[in-house]
């Protein structure tokens, strides 16, 4: 009996094996579809321009309803004391979220060295109701940034799915 279809067979099973392994690692995953923690919308504040300027105005940004959304920062520790985030609905006086967060240092002692990690502090989830969008699946949103104390500070702000 030859031997070159039995090798040809545990080949073929193991190319097979492989691309079947693959695929359930790395499925399909189309470019347009929104993962979880997907980022919808970011600024950087930093740099001089950003110095004298305490409130911050982006828009539009279309955000859709029944979807969970959060507020992500990278902040340091000379990033502003405090920031007012609110989301509010172009033009209709609606507001969607609002809340004051306070930057607050965590002392990480890594018994060699320590340091400080930052983070602001408050609620930072939201979703939109059928109420505040009523007559589409997506509205478009105002979202404004206070800044208070140490407005020098750089921070970035960015709001995931």
């Amino acid at each position: 009996m030859s031997k070159k279809p039995i090798i040809g067979g545990i080949i073929l099973a193991a190319i097979i094996g492989v691309v079947f392994v693959g695929a359930q690692i790395n499925p399909d995953n189309p470019e347009n579809e929104k993962s979880p923690n997907s980022e919808v919308w970011s600024t950087r504040m930093a740099g001089p321009e950003f110095d004298n300027i305490s409130n911050h105005r982006y828009s539009p940004i279309t955000l859709e309803r029944s979807v969970p959304y959060k507020f992500d920062f990278v902040p340091m520790g000379d990033s502003p004391e405090r920031l007012k985030i609110s989301v509010g609905g172009k033009g209709t006086g609606v507001e969607v979220f609002s809340e004051m967060l306070y930057l607050e240092g965590t002392l990480v002692d890594t018994g060699i060295s320590e340091y400080y990690t930052w983070d602001y502090v408050g609620n930072k989830n939201f979703e939109i109701s059928v109420n505040q969008c009523p007559n589409q699946k997506t509205c478009n949103y105002d979202i404004i940034v206070e800044r208070y104390g140490n407005l020098k500070g750089s921070v970035t702000v960015s709001l995931l799915q």
